[in-house]
């Protein structure tokens, strides 16, 4: 069974990755940052967003995505609309993280609850 925190905060993931990767053009073209700086702070953002999607099993990745979120909107100073963009993906990082740990205490208390129901129909019957 998959986790519903890694899967949804894998999710917010790589749609952070993505415009992590778009904002390098507009970091050349528009921020009059040299390409080098662009490519490595642009595609090396988008990059650590993948590896980490991919390491959400381990429970110390979570802090490297709550760093990611600081860094996208750091981003904002940068490319002024990732002051808009950045705090959009913390909220949705900040909800997924929250939410599929409420998803995940619930499936556990009603698997234990129905584990807990099984013996009693075994003993009915």
């Amino acid at each position: 069974m998959t986790s519903a925190r890694r899967s949804l905060c894998a999710t917010v993931l790589l749609c952070e990755a993505i415009t992590l990767g778009l904002t390098t053009p507009v970091m050349i073209t528009l921020g009059d940052v040299p390409r080098g700086t662009a490519l490595a702070v642009g595609l090396g953002l988008a990059l650590a967003c993948l590896l980490t999607a991919g390491l959400l099993r381990a429970a110390w990745a979570y802090w490297i995505g709550h760093a990611i979120q600081v860094a996208a909107i750091g981003l904002g100073f940068v490319v002024g609309f990732m002051f808009v963009l950045g705090p959009v993906f913390a909220l949705l990082w900040g909800v997924a993280f929250r939410v599929g740990g409420r998803i995940e205490r619930e499936r556990a208390e009603a698997y234990a609850t129905q584990a807990e129901g099984e013996p009693e129909r075994e003993s009915d019957s």
